[in-house]
C-alpha cells in the first residue's frame, strides 16, 4: 500500500503524543530562550498542552515573536536544567494537500506580509543562487509545477546525513558540498524558491512515521517549507518529497536562525535530547 499507505487507511481523525525532554547545562546562571510551543495556529486541536515545566523549577514566560510562534523567556541556574512537555494533539489523518493547479502570484500582488519571504537571510542566500535558479527553473510554467520541481531538484540533488550535521551550513553550502539534514533541505528550497520570486518561508516541528515506514533513527524535531501560491501557504518537504501526515508546526521564520530550538545569552551544553511523535492508538 503506497500514497501515503493508502491515505493511511481512508483518512482517520488521530490523536498524535508529542513531547521531548532536553536538558542543558550552564557554569553560571544564563538567560534563554526556547521556541518549543505548538504553534498557536494548532490551538484548536490541543487535547493535553504542551505545558513545558522545568527541573529545578525557574520562571517561565511565554509570548509571541515577530512571526507568531510561541516563544519561553527562562533563566537558566548554574548546572544542568531539564526542560520538558508532553501533548496530545487531534490531527485530520490527511496527508498534506497536493493542489497541481495553484499559480505563482505575481510579486506586485502579493501581500504585503509575503514580502519579508522573498529576502535573503542568514541561511539563504538568494543574490548567490538567483542566476542558477532561473536558468534551471525559469523556463517552466506554473507555480505549483515550478515549486515541485525545486523540491525534485533538492531531494535528489542533496544526500541524508545525520554525522554530518553543521550549525553553520547556508543554502549555498548544501548546494555545493550535496549533504544535508532535514534544515539544510528545506534551505536550499526556500532560496530557490525566494530566488524565482515565490515567497517560501521554514518550518520546524514534530513529524511521526506515520503512514510511512518507521525510520530506525532516533526522533529528532523535522523541517520542511511553505510556498505562498494562489493567496495562500502550501506545505513542501524537500526532504522526503511525498506528502505526509501528522505533521504539527512548531515555529515558522525566514530560516532556521528564526526558530532556533534554544538561544543561550550565555555558554551552555546539551546533555539530553529526546523528541517523541507518534500515534495515539486505542486499546482493543
Amino acid at each position: 500500500m503506497n500514497d501515503v499507505s493508502a491515505v493511511y487507511a481512508r483518512n482517520k481523525v488521530m490523536q498524535i503524543r508529542v513531547g521531548y525532554d532536553l536538558i542543558y547545562e550552564g557554569c553560571q546562571p544564563t538567560p534563554m530562550i526556547v521556541t518549543l510551543g505548538i504553534h498557536p495556529d494548532r490551538a484548536d486541536d490541543v487535547i493535553v498542552p504542551d505545558t513545558m515545566a522545568a527541573d529545578p523549577q525557574v520562571p517561565l514566560e511565554t509570548y509571541l515573536d515577530a512571526f507568531g510562534n510561541r516563544c519561553t523567556r527562562l533563566v537558566a541556574p548554574g548546572g544542568p536544567i531539564r526542560i520538558f512537555a508532553d501533548a496530545i494533539v487531534r490531527d485530520s489523518g490527511l496527508p498534506d494537500p497536493v493542489v497541481e493547479d495553484a499559480r505563482q502570484v505575481p510579486v506586485e500582488e502579493l501581500p504585503d506580509e509575503t514580502l519579508v519571504y522573498l529576502l535573503g537571510s542568514r541561511y539563504c542566500e538568494t543574490d548567490r543562487l538567483s542566476t542558477f535558479a532561473w536558468t534551471r527553473f525559469g523556463d517552466i510554467v506554473g507555480g505549483w509545477a515550478r515549486v515541485q520541481a525545486v523540491v525534485d531538484y533538492v531531494h535528489n540533488r542533496l544526500r541524508f546525513s545525520y554525522p554530518d550535521a553543521r550549525a553553520t551550513r547556508t543554502a549555498l553550502d548544501a548546494f555545493t558540498e550535496g549533504k544535508a539534514v532535514c534544515r539544510d533541505f528545506a534551505h536550499l528550497a526556500v532560496t530557490l524558491c525566494r530566488a524565482l520570486n515565490i515567497p517560501a518561508r521554514y518550518c520546524t516541528g514534530y513529524l511521526g512515521d506515520i503512514g510511512v515506514l518507521v525510520d530506525p533513527n532516533p526522533m529528532d524535531f523535522s523541517a520542511w517549507f511553505e510556498a505562498y501560491l494562489d493567496g495562500r501557504w502550501y506545505t513542501f518537504d524537500a526532504r522526503h518529497n511525498t506528502p505526509r501526515i501528522g505533521r504539527i508546526v512548531i515555529a515558522r521564520g525566514r530560516d532556521a536562525a528564526d526558530v532556533a530550538i534554544s538561544s543561550s545569552f550565555g555558554p551552555t551544553t546539551l546533555r539530553q535530547f529526546k523528541v517523541w511523535t507518534e500515534e495515539v492508538v486505542e486499546a482493543t
